[in-house]
């Protein structure tokens, strides 16, 4: 049996092996499943960089990049009202969501703050 090939080629005769045809007379129930995947062997991953490296040669060479960053006068140095306010900025973030259940607590002392509310708020 011939089959036509796209764009006006000839025709090629199809290739009648013995797999073809047992795969044609198989039913449903016949179905052979597939060998499980070959798994390639991976090597470890390798440590590179700072991670390579020993903790204290990573500690010396930050220690003479800060060094060389205040001689440049390139590194900032928090005065004591800067680091006050960094400071207040930090806590007031993290506690936002206490300060929040509190004040709740506060406006509706009999409710619990934990209570599910209904869209009227009751």
């Amino acid at each position: 049996m011939k089959i036509p090939l796209a764009f006006g080629e000839e025709e090629a005769p199809q290739p009648d092996s013995k797999r073809a045809v047992e795969c044609a007379d198989r039913t449903d129930d016949q179905l052979v499943p597939d060998s499980p995947p070959q798994t390639v062997a991976t090597r470890p991953k390798l440590r590179r960089g700072f991670a390579a490296m020993d903790r204290r040669v990573v500690s010396e060479i930050a220690r003479k990049g800060g060094k060389a960053a205040h001689s440049a006068g390139s590194a900032h140095q928090f005065t004591s009202d800067e680091a006050r306010v960094a400071g207040r900025k930090g806590g007031l973030t993290t506690h936002a969501k206490r300060r929040e259940a509190a004040q709740r607590q506060r406006e509706a002392p009999g409710e619990s703050a934990a209570a599910p509310r209904d869209k009227e708020g009751k």
